[in-house]
């Protein structure tokens, strides 16, 4: 039982991380109703600037983060601009497809220019496991864990907030919302900005587990996962969703894999995406459309 309980904890943790990842996902499509394929990577770019701040020019958290912070808001508010704006009027599967060319230029750009080793981020000191009587906690994920959550309460508060509903608006109707005088274009520009944002606080929070590398655009497809599943225009879905990802992946793989020798992990992935998407579409606590035809 304290076998399991420590697979669950720290797979819990490990979700609400993934939760994290998702959370740039839900947000876009909160405010213009398209799904980022490139979060992955922009999560990657964002533990470059955070390993480039805090680890190799050994700048206070804080600061590192900020700067890590307005260096992805930046790179969000130029994709939108000169990337995704120019999509306006365009096929979906054309947008989609964009996002995920977006993907792979990036983690082919981001590991040349700043090096293709994998960089560590934090000290041994805020890696040190935590144990809870004989339950070994990892620290890094329970920091983690804490910070995603943080993250989707300021996120939550925000969307219900002035320019919140804006977001929201715009993501229900283009038309409508200009129609009422809502800026469209700079809704949506924020939103990739602060998508970005937070990419660079994911980024950061993975590099100390796993170090910073191209991997770290892997993520997405746990994002997926966990988005789809919780909904994607829901962020109180994505934490339940990502502690039911996290949990379920740690505890098959923690039985299974000295078992199969391995990779259990991805089939529990896969298996949310596709079990979901075949039965519930919009996700446990997405918005459900319907459209008259």
């Amino acid at each position: 039982m304290l076998f399991l309980a420590e697979l669950a904890i720290n797979g819990g943790l490990v979700g609400l991380m993934y939760a994290l990842v998702a959370t740039g996902i839900v947000l876009i499509y909160k405010s213009s109703g398209v799904v980022n394929l490139a979060q992955g990577a922009f999560v990657m770019a964002g533990g470059y600037f955070a390993w480039l701040f805090v680890g190799r020019w050994q700048l206070p958290v804080p600061v590192g983060v900020l700067l890590a912070g307005g260096a992805m808001g930046l790179l969000g508010w130029i994709t939108e601009r000169f990337a995704l704006r120019r999509m306006i009027g365009q096929p979906l599967i054309m947008i989609l497809m964009l996002t995920l060319a977006l993907e792979v230029v990036l983690r082919g750009t981001f590991p040349p220019v700043f090096g293709v080793d994998t960089k560590p981020i934090g000290s041994a000191a805020v890696q040190a496991p935590i144990w809870w009587g004989d339950i070994l906690i990892n620290r890094t994920y329970l920091v983690g864990g804490v910070t995603a959550v943080a993250v989707v309460v300021l996120l939550s508060l925000f969307f219900r907030s002035r320019p919140g509903i804006a977001m929201r608006a715009v993501s229900d109707d283009h038309l409508a919302a200009w129609a009422v005088g809502i800026p469209v274009e700079r809704v949506v520009a924020f939103s990739w900005a602060a998508s970005g944002s937070v990419a660079a606080v994911t980024g950061l929070l993975w590099g100390s587990v796993q170090g910073v590398d191209w991997s770290l655009s892997l993520l997405l497809i746990k994002a997926l996962a966990v988005a789809v599943l919780g909904g994607l225009d829901s962020l109180a879905g994505v934490v339940l969703a990502g502690l039911f990802v996290g949990i379920a992946e740690n505890v098959v793989s923690g039985y299974l894999d000295p078992v199969v020798g391995g990779g259990t992990k991805t089939v529990v992935t896969a298996a949310v995406i596709f079990f979901t998407i075949l039965f519930r579409p919009y996700g446990l606590f997405g918005r459900e459309v319907i459209e008259r035809i």
